[in-house]
């Protein structure tokens, strides 16, 4: 039987995603691409955005189309299962919590999966779902519920399982991954789990998806001196406006992360700093959105993702007065995307004559391939002698568009 997988939205997905495609490797199902009439195709969704959810009835429409039998999974499905039975061709819809048993659906097998397959070169690895907190422009929690953990032994596994496949990084998600630990007994932290990884196993490198601020403790610091830690955190901020973040109901203030964040920058020298920012927020007038403008002038990030509020039916959010105009938004967009482009550029810059670490992630016929550096940048190697996976030391020469370039030194 012939399946075609269909991705949208976070990097959890995707991990989810990479699972399922094992499974069915595994018990000798093909995985090809929609235009190579899959009997099934499966689609995993997301609904963080009005945009997301028609993205998703796109996917389906032309899943359908290509004559596949649709099964429809992830957070749009879990929260709009109505919306769904409507469109033509979907076979069936799995809520989240069965999402990893698809394949047990069409196979009619009851094993448990202990593959790592990833069909990556930087493997993405769920260690906790859920979350706890109640954003008030968040859907997500409905649709995944509260914070639920991997075992650290079966991270552990996991990780090892991938080191064995040749991978040289992890990247390690969760829907809120620094709530690791707390759903345990007696409660851990995500700093638990990343000295475990450090102690019992030997990857190369291990990357963190995204932490929120007030989760970067001393601890977590200490950490992130350890050489095979990325030097890349990804916090997201939001708003710099104390009044939005209240009515977003974000634990923390704009001085707070103000001062983790340049004290992050002090203290590790050459870290990739990233950040969400929403803008139009209802009641985000002038004064609120310079105050975050200011904010994000300020501190030294090296990249940042801008996205327009987007108003999901089921949040207080939606229901707040003062809603901000789509042309107010989009102004504001495009003057934060500039800025995002000056300091993407800058960061660029600074990396010129220094050696990086890069996995190699795509091969090309040109002489040349592409990998990720450890402070997440694509970096160009003018060489394709090195397969996919491989850890290459690259001599920075120069910015090419949004990504660097450079030549090999030496390779594991």
């Amino acid at each position: 039987m012939n399946i075609s997988i269909l991705t949208l939205g976070c990097k959890v997905n995707q991990a989810e995603s990479a699972v399922i495609e094992g499974d069915f490797r595994n018990l000798g199902f093909s995985i090809v691409s929609l235009s190579e009439n899959p009997d099934y195709c499966i689609i995993n969704t997301c609904t963080v955005t009005a945009k997301s959810d028609y993205q998703s009835r796109q996917l389906i429409r032309r899943a359908a189309k290509a004559g596949a039998k649709v099964i429809v999974t992830g957070c749009y499905a879990q929260l709009k299962p109505d919306e769904l039975r409507g469109i033509a061709g979907v076979d069936r819809i799995v809520p989240n919590i069965d999402k990893l048993s698809i394949v047990n659906m069409l196979a009619n097998n009851t094993s448990t999966n202990t593959s790592c397959f990833s069909n990556r070169s930087r493997p993405l690895l769920k260690v906790q779902d859920g979350c706890n907190h109640a954003c008030s422009y968040c859907l997500i929690p409905q649709a995944r519920g509260r914070s639920r953990s991997v075992a650290v032994s079966d991270v552990i596994e996991q990780v090892s399982c991938h080191q064995a496949n040749g991978y040289q990084e992890v990247v390690l998600t969760g829907i809120h991954l620094g709530l690791y630990g707390y759903d345990m007994k007696p409660r851990i932290t995500l700093s638990t789990l990343i000295k475990a990884l450090l102690g019992k196993t030997n990857i190369r490198r291990i990357r963190l998806s995204s932490i929120e601020v007030t989760e970067i403790t001393d601890e977590m610091m200490e950490l992130l001196q350890d050489v095979r830690l990325c030097k890349h955190l990804h916090v997201p901020l939001q708003s710099g406006s104390d009044t939005i973040l209240g009515n977003m109901k974000r634990p923390y203030a704009a001085r707070t992360y103000f001062h983790v964040i340049e004290r992050v920058a002090d203290h590790i020298k050459d870290i990739a700093l990233g950040t969400d920012v929403i803008v139009g927020f209802p009641g985000e007038h002038d004064a609120e959105y310079l105050q975050s403008k200011g904010l994000l002038e300020s501190l030294p990030f090296s990249y940042m993702h801008i996205f327009p509020f987007s108003a999901r039916p089921g949040t207080s959010a939606a229901e707040m007065p003062d809603q901000i105009s789509s042309p107010v938004k989009k102004e504001r967009c495009n003057e934060l995307n500039a800025l995002n482009i000056r300091k993407k550029s800058a960061y660029l810059k600074s990396q010129i004559g220094k050696n990086l670490d890069i996995i190699i992630e795509e091969v090309h016929r040109d002489s040349t391939s592409l990998g990720k550096s450890g402070n997440y940048l694509k970096v160009e190697a003018s060489s394709n002698e090195y397969p996919a996976k491989s850890l290459v030391t690259v001599r920075i020469a120069g910015v090419a568009g949004d990504s660097l370039r450079g030549y090999p030194i030496t390779s594991t």
